[in-house]
This record gives C-alpha cells, structure tokens and sequence, in this order.
C-alpha cells in the first residue's frame, strides 16, 4: 500500500490546513473565495466512453437500415430489453401516490423475507408504439428471453401482423441477448423461425449503447424497476 491518501477537500480540511499555516480563515470566507475563482461543489458526470470500435458508427448505420427496410415492407420490429431483478414482498418502492395514509411496509429489504424475485423483460412495437412487459420468476437466461418472444409472437403477432414473415429484432449485446450466446440464437431458431415461418433478423447494439436501444426509451423509463 502506498504512502498516497485521498481526502475530501472539505472547507473544515482547507481551514484546518490553513490554520496550520498560520492563517486564521473562517469556512464562509473560504467558500467565497472558492467561489470567486470559479469553484463549486459538483458531481461525477457519466461522459468519458473509453476506447470506440472504428466500426461503431457503421453499425449504427445498419440497424437504421434494418429497421427502416423492414417496416417499408409492413415487418415487425421489435426492441427488446430485460431491467435489474427486484424482490417480490411488502418492500418499500420508490414514488409517491396520493392518500390520506401512507402504505406501511416493512423496515427492511431482506431477500429471505421476499416472496420471490421477479426479472421484468420489455418488448417493444416500434411500428405500432406499444410496448408488453413479461415477468418472470426464473433466472435472466436466453431461453427466458427467447420464451418471451415467443409469447408475443404467438398472441400478439397475427393481430398486428397477420400477413407478416420476417423479424427483425434489436437487442443488447450483453446479458440474456448476448451476441456471442449459442442458446439465444438455437432457441430463436427453434422455437420462432422453425414454429411460425419467420425470418428472424437480430440487431445487436454495440457494447455500452444501449441506451439507444428504443426501447430504453419508449418502454422502461430512466430510473425505473
């Protein structure tokens, strides 16, 4: 361990350290001077990217070509997602509601006084603007994933589109969408293309945009689940 240490810089450490000195400040006088050569109190800012593939922005490019081609020719396209697991109980959640009397729940969030762990996983219409949120007990796996798809191409498909034959479907490239799992891509095969007579096309974002996923957007708010 090295002799290096990291302080906060509070006023209290600036006037102590300055007291040391020989220099008798008072906090206020500290923070208007701080204030004077234009510093502030601030926050982290989420902005550094780190290292981008020289073929980010052409992915970008082929997703938009993907999807307009598709809903061109009347295909659905769908984005799907799936949101951090939360506990199942008599939890406290976040948000206010009106009433004369606030719901009481319990003091703590301990997982063994849960009913269970729900994985919420979202399944947005780009063409039709709707979204359909599955929840699910099991573990946030591809056939999970793919399990839902499969639901809502069964009961929502051929409403919708009862004329259609392919798929196009926009994705993270991590997690139960993962690009590089073998059981994602077997089981779209399996349990869609083969079942219904589709052609499915996937479209994953590159890793760390999916914030531009649509479905970040129109489905699951920021700061929700």
């Amino acid at each position: 361990m090295s002799q290096a240490k990291w302080l906060n810089c509070r006023l209290t450490d600036l006037r102590r350290a300055l007291a040391a000195r020989g220099h008798g400040v008072s906090k206020p006088v500290i923070s208007r001077l701080l204030r004077e050569h234009g510093y502030s109190l601030r926050a982290n800012v989420k902005q550094e990217a780190g290292k981008q593939h020289p073929e980010r922005d052409r992915q970008f490019q082929y997703i938009q070509a993907q999807r307009a081609a598709h809903l061109a020719r009347g295909q659905p396209v769908i984005s799907v997602d799936t949101k951090k697991k939360e506990l199942v109980g008599n939890f406290k959640n976040r948000g206010q509601i009106w009433c004369q009397v606030p719901e009481v729940v319990d003091a703590h969030d301990f997982p063994q006084d849960a009913i269970g762990r729900a994985a919420p996983y979202g399944i947005y219409d780009v063409s039709h603007n709707y979204g359909t949120v599955y929840v699910g007990q099991s573990a946030d796996t591809p056939t999970f994933a793919v399990d839902n798809i499969a639901h809502w191409c069964a009961s929502e498909l051929p409403e919708r589109y009862p004329q259609a034959t392919e798929l196009l479907i926009e994705a993270d490239s991590g997690g139960s969408n993962s690009a590089r799992s073998r059981v994602w891509k077997q089981q779209l095969q399996v349990q869609i293309a083969d079942r219904l007579g589709l052609t499915i096309t996937v479209c994953h974002y590159p890793t760390g945009a999916s914030k531009w996923n649509p479905v970040e957007h129109r489905l699951f708010r920021q700061g929700s689940f």
